[in-house]
């Protein structure tokens, strides 16, 4: 992480407006008790801070690093995120990508990166794009690769990539990462970890600290097929590299359970820091530091794909085959195998098997593929509404603004206002296919799909911070 003043890199990787703002008053308070007249100066700092025109667009903007956001749960601390828009209206530009790739862009102050594998899937690319123009700043192959099997609905390239503001990282389908500077220049590749799954690889990267953390829940490649699949295994694990490095720190098997694609979440508490992941038959904790395994709780089923959710101590899950189809909330902390005991609700309605929730006290959100949104009581499990929104649905939902965006696998992102009661604001169609989860940064929305990366905002704002 960045530290100093500079709001565009510290600041913005905190997701903390109000940490910058610290900054400015700490400074404030000594000069005033310098001595220094600073009356006119505080005037036009107030000003400068309310217009954002004094440093930049960046002043009170977020990076969105890695899947889901500074957060990794899809909400976005931002203000003036546009919420209609259409292939011709509000678009800043468009931007041809090549190849295929279901990876979310991430964004860090003027670069974007994204993921991509072209020639049938065997080169594998890391893309660097200009945030301001949209122009491609590198295009680099790191290796390559032999596609194997994988779902129909995944690609070779859909982890998301990751970034600290120093380096960008990225994994492929067959398990191999590459790390890369802003320049383009590969600092290391690690090919050590092979990955095979019968749906491919469809996890994505998560940063913390001096660490690139991965989970690998994948099935047999030879043999009965149905292994690690359809029949638990012992072979799943999570692990830590060195991001400096891309060494080894620490890899913690799971004990027996089967397939899943959902990327873990970090639990912050009075006693230390947890990595909270699901997989096929289990949630679990491990300690971040050294990856020991520190409970685990039941959730039967199979083919996990949405990411854990975390809100006022419980840790939220859904998605699966072959178990009990339900959304389902669990007490985070405790020790051991602790079955279902610290299971608090658990609803069989509206249960999505590909997009993940979103946490926004005191509601649970969720789309489900076939296009049912609810919302959920947190506390409780129980329905507060539900509203058929049409279309499919594999991207996850974000926030803004207290506002929802759900993207469809058609291209047509539904802003709902999020509360009690559903309402649509706005239908923002694009006409292309889209899976990839959308970002925000910088005041801008950034959408994938199957041929293009949007950039969606003001166009005065965008042609006036060139």
């Amino acid at each position: 992480m960045r530290s100093g003043l500079r709001c565009g890199g510290w600041f913005s990787r905190n997701s903390a407006p109000r940490l910058c703002l610290v900054g400015w008053r700490l400074a404030i308070a000594a000069a005033w008790r310098a001595g220094r007249r600073l009356l006119p100066a505080l005037a036009a700092l107030a000003l400068l801070l309310v217009s954002g025109t004094a440093l930049g667009p960046t002043l009170l903007a977020e990076n969105w690093p890695e899947f889901r956001g500074p957060t990794r749960q899809g909400i976005s601390s931002e203000k003036g995120i546009p919420i209609r828009w259409s292939a011709t209206e509000n678009i800043v530009w468009r931007t041809p990508i090549p190849g295929e790739g279901w990876s979310t862009p991430i964004v860090w102050d003027n670069h974007i990166f994204l993921t991509a594998a072209t020639d049938d899937g065997t080169s594998c690319r890391v893309i660097a794009i200009d945030r301001p123009s949209g122009r491609v700043l590198w295009n680099r192959e790191v290796f390559q690769q032999e596609p194997s099997n994988r779902h129909g609905r995944n690609s070779p390239a859909t982890p998301s990539p990751a970034t600290d503001g120093r380096r960008v990282y990225a994994c492929f389908q067959d398990g191999s990462f590459a790390a890369l500077d802003f320049s383009g220049r590969i600092v290391w590749i690690n090919r050590d970890y092979p990955h095979y799954s019968q749906h491919g690889l469809a996890t994505s990267l998560l940063c913390y600290k001096d660490m690139l953390i991965m989970t690998r829940d994948g099935s047999s490649q030879t043999g009965d097929k149905r292994v690690g699949w359809q029949i638990p295994w012992d072979k799943s694990y999570i692990l830590a590299l060195d991001a400096a490095t891309g060494r080894e720190r620490w890899k913690a098997y799971r004990g027996m359970t089967r397939i899943a694609h959902g990327v873990p979440n970090i639990w912050e508490h009075e006693s230390g820091v947890q990595l909270v992941s699901e997989t096929g038959d289990v949630v679990q904790g491990f300690d971040i530091q050294t990856g020991r395994l520190l409970w685990t709780s039941t959730v039967i089923g199979e083919g996990k794909v949405p990411s854990v959710v975390l809100g006022d101590g419980l840790v939220f899950t859904a998605g699966g085959f072959g178990g009990r189809d339900s959304i389902k909330a669990f007490r985070l902390g405790g020790k051991g195998d602790l079955g279902e005991r610290n299971l608090v609700w658990e609803q069989r309605k509206g249960m999505p098997k590909i997009p993940s929730m979103l946490y926004l006290r005191p509601y649970l959100y969720a789309i489900a593929d076939n296009g049912v949104a609810s919302c959920i009581d947190a506390e409780t499990g129980h329905i507060v509404w539900q509203e058929r929104l049409g279309g499919n649905y594999s991207a996850s939902p974000v926030s803004a603004e207290g506002r929802i965006y759900l993207l469809s696998d058609e291209g047509e992102t539904v802003v709902m206002e999020a509360g009690p009661t559903p309402k649509i604001l706005a239908r923002n169609p694009l006409g292309e296919k889209t899976q990839a989860s959308m970002a925000i940064s910088q005041g801008q929305i950034f959408i994938r799909t199957v041929s293009h990366l949007y950039c969606i905002g003001s166009t005065q704002d965008a042609s006036q911070s060139r």
